[in-house]
């Protein structure tokens, strides 16, 4: 069973970010980071949220592994394509594609109770 040390460690890896990289974009020191991918301390819930978030994952991944499913159909071929591409995106910019839609599908809903 891989633990959250280990997970943390994986994604940073596969996110091409140092232990110093990473500790600079949560606000803390490397040192730190290393603590936590030894398993020798453990992150609080704000620390949690800014790695998953950084890492492009989920708090509830990096706690215990599981990742939530979505069910949908796209039948869209452009619009899979589009995905397909965010999917290559870094953390930050998948971040910002998902404010853009949130802003878009909010602004929807309200022009839909405004009529």
């Amino acid at each position: 069973m891989i633990t959250i040390s280990e997970r943390i460690k994986q994604l940073r890896t596969e996110n091409n970010l140092t232990q110093s990289e990473l500790a600079e974009k949560v606000g803390l020191t490397y040192v730190q980071i290393g603590r936590y991918e030894k398993g020798k301390s453990s992150p609080s819930s704000d620390v949690l949220q800014k790695l998953a978030f950084i890492l492009g994952t989920s708090t509830d991944y990096l706690m215990n592994g599981k990742t939530q499913q979505v069910e949908a159909q796209l039948t869209d071929i452009e619009l899979i394509k589009q995905f397909q591409e965010v999917e290559k995106l870094n953390p930050e910019e998948k971040h910002l594609v998902k404010t853009f839609l949130d802003a878009f599908i909010t602004k929807k809903k309200i022009q839909q109770l405004a009529q």
